[in-house]
């Protein structure tokens, strides 16, 4: 069998079960899934840095710095709804209550 055909055979089956997988996650469990998926994103990164840097190949070269930014952007991007989900559940300062003022009396006192 070709090696494409067991390489593609394996990411298709790959996606359908990522998909099943994160369908089944409930909302609460969410946040702390990608947290840890932001983690690995960070490990991912590092690992293209490393090998990017260590090729003498152009066309490795292109595709690494471009895998890099690729990486980058999904781990920020990541945090940053990781982030917008925690904000959700702070708790808001409700406002103090405005002075009220005697009836009659005047903003600078008595004249």
């Amino acid at each position: 069998m070709n090696d494409a055909v067991v390489w593609l055979t394996i990411f298709v089956l790959s996606v359908f079960v990522g998909i099943e997988v994160i369908a089944k996650v409930s909302s609460t469990l969410h946040t702390p899934l990608m947290s840890g998926a932001n983690a690995i994103h960070g490990i991912i990164l590092l690992g293209a840095i490393l090998v990017t840097g260590t090729t003498d190949n152009a066309l490795a070269l292109v595709v690494g710095l471009v895998a890099i930014v690729l990486a980058a952007v999904n781990m920020v991007g990541g945090f940053v709804v990781t982030d917008r989900m925690l904000q959700m559940f702070v708790r808001r300062k409700r406002p103090a209550p405005a002075a009220t003022t005697e009836p009659g009396a005047t903003e600078g006192g008595a004249r």
